[in-house]
C-alpha cells in the first residue's frame, strides 16, 4: 500500500466529518433496547456517531453522540485553511456523497 498524501488524509477527515456530522441516531437507540437474544444484531447497526451507552439498573438508558455541531464548526474551519478550502471542501462532500448506499463500517 501507498502512503497518503497530505491532500488525501485532509479529504479523508473532511468525509468522515461530514459523515458525523450527517449521521442519524436511529442505531444507536436501536443497541440501546436490544435483548439478550439479539446481539448478533449489533454487527448490522452503524453506530458511528455512538460515542457511550449506560443501562442502568432501574432500566434507564443513557445514549451519547458525536456532537454535530462541532464536526460542522470543524469542517467549516477546515475548509477556511486555505485559498481553495472552501472547493476542497465542497469536492470532499461530493466525493464522499457516493458513500451513502455502502452498508460497510469505518472506525474512527
Amino acid at each position: 500500500m501507498k502512503a497518503k498524501t497530505e491532500r488525501e488524509w485532509k479529504n479523508d477527515v473532511l468525509r468522515r466529518l461530514e459523515r458525523l456530522a450527517d449521521r442519524k441516531s436511529n442505531d444507536a437507540v436501536k443497541l440501546a433496547f436490544l435483548g439478550e437474544g439479539q446481539l448478533e444484531e449489533i454487527e448490522k447497526l452503524d453506530l458511528t456517531g455512538l460515542t457511550e451507552l449506560k443501562r442502568h439498573g432501574n432500566g434507564a438508558v443513557e445514549i451519547r453522540l458525536v456532537d454535530k455541531l462541532l464536526a460542522l464548526e470543524k469542517l467549516y474551519s477546515m475548509a477556511g485553511q486555505s485559498g481553495e478550502g472552501a472547493e476542497r471542501f465542497l469536492r470532499a462532500l461530493e466525493e464522499s456523497g457516493g458513500d451513502e448506499g455502502k452498508t460497510e463500517r469505518e472506525d474512527l
